[in-house]
């Protein structure tokens, strides 16, 4: 049947994203905005409790308010089909960013580094979790970083545990907290966020590639490569892949403590797992 032409009030212009239960279009919505609508594939949407997972998706990015975060314009999960809109992301996936180029310099990584750690505290600013912050969740384009995918976002009061051994989220960026099946904490985002910018620094997954019992096993350790990571952002980095999660400190701590002013040694403040 193809792709319909149009999606409620939004002109679509084509896919840019298919995946196991959604495909994703650019569009124009009825302001001449250029926006992303998320769309339920036909098989997924006859599932209740996919339209419940997509309604979490929908309440967790309306609460999210910040400039490195896609403001949610729209969304309907009682729709046909279901959807979501937001506000489009310019640039590429962080992941094909280092990639391509490799990482960037210490200047523009710290300021990176940074704005991810705001993105990070506003969403939990907002209480909600976001569970699968990494690099191909991260839209760079210039020096600016924008959050994407909420679809394992989860409101932070609601306790979300996973049986030992069930992956829900991106392995290598997983807190070991949540391998062992523990609940999902701030701490955990905070723990992704620490390895994501580790990828970004030195081109690696700080807990390495392979097969997933092996990654797992060496984020359960606590080893991470760091090598390469310049003083003081690995130690930075040190505190948010801390095997505890109590001793990360917050997102918004770390995003003070990249702040110009606050690149000294790293000391430990108010932390993300209080």
């Amino acid at each position: 049947m193809g792709t319909p032409p149009r999606l409620g009030a939004h002109r679509l212009l084509g896919e840019i994203g298919r995946g196991g239960t959604a495909v994703v279009h650019s569009a124009i919505d009825a302001f001449g905005r250029e926006v992303v609508v998320k769309r339920l594939r036909p098989e997924i949407a006859a599932d209740p409790a996919a339209r419940r997972r997509l309604a979490r998706e929908i309440a967790a990015q309306r609460r999210v308010r910040s400039p490195y975060v896609p403001r949610l314009l729209d969304g309907r999960a009682d729709a046909d089909p279901p959807y979501l809109v937001m506000a489009y992301a310019p640039g590429c996936p962080l992941s094909e960013l280092v990639a391509g180029h490799g990482p960037p310099r210490p200047d523009r990584l710290r300021r990176l580094a940074r704005r991810l750690a705001l993105a990070v505290a506003a969403v939990h600013d907002a209480g909600v979790l976001h569970r699968d912050v990494s690099p191909g969740n991260v839209m760079v384009h210039g020096e600016r970083p924008a959050l994407i995918d909420f679809g394992l976002a989860h409101d932070a009061a609601e306790a979300q545990t996973t049986r030992p051994g069930m992956v829900v989220g991106t392995p290598a960026y997983l807190a070991p907290e949540v391998i062992e099946g523990g609940p999902a904490t701030a701490a955990s985002d905070v723990f992704a966020w620490a390895a994501t910018i580790a990828f970004a620094a030195t081109g690696r997954p700080p807990f390495g590639r392979g097969p997933l019992e092996g990654v797992c096993l060496r984020i359960v350790s606590g080893t991470a490569d760091l090598e390469g990571v310049e003083e003081p952002l690995a130690g930075l980095l040190r505190l948010g892949l801390d095997r505890e999660p109590r001793r990360r400190p917050s997102a918004r701590w770390f995003a003070g403590a990249l702040a110009p002013a606050g690149m000294g040694a790293p000391g430990r403040g108010r932390c993300a797992a209080a």
